[in-house]
C-alpha cells in the first residue's frame, strides 16, 4: 500500500491535510443525514391525521366550495379545509358537487 504514496514529506503532508478537509466534509454530511432522518421521523410520528370529509374551495378570495372529497382523496386540489360529517353532507345537498372519484355522497349515504 505504500508504494501509492509519494516519498517525499511535502506530498505526504498535502495528502495527509487532504483527507482531512475531506473526512471533516464527510462527517458534515453525515450529521446532515442524520439530522434529515431524525426530523423525518418526527414528522412521521406528529404529522396530522387525515380529515374524515374536505371541501374544495375555487380560486379567489370569497369563492364557495366546488368539490365534497373524502378526506385523502387524490384527486383534491390544494385549496381544501377539513370538515364535518354533517357539514359535508350539507354541502352536496345544498348543491356543491361530490368527487366522482371517492364518491363521498355514498360514503355519506345520500342517493341521487
Amino acid at each position: 500500500m505504500s508504494e501509492l504514496l509519494p516519498p517525499d514529506l511535502p506530498r505526504l503532508r498535502v495528502i495527509e491535510t487532504y483527507l482531512r478537509l475531506l473526512l471533516e466534509l464527510v462527517r458534515e454530511a453525515i450529521t446532515t443525514a442524520e439530522r434529515r432522518e431524525q426530523e423525518k421521523a418526527h414528522g412521521a410520528v406528529h404529522r396530522p391525521s387525515t380529515p374524515d370529509w374536505v371541501l374544495e374551495t375555487g380560486i379567489g378570495s370569497g369563492s364557495g366550495a366546488v368539490y365534497v372529497h373524502v378526506g385523502g382523496c387524490h384527486m383534491a386540489g390544494k385549496r381544501v379545509k377539513p370538515v364535518a360529517r354533517d357539514v359535508a353532507a350539507r354541502a352536496i345537498a345544498a348543491g356543491v358537487e361530490a368527487c366522482s372519484h371517492c364518491r363521498p355522497d355514498t360514503e355519506l349515504g345520500i342517493l341521487d
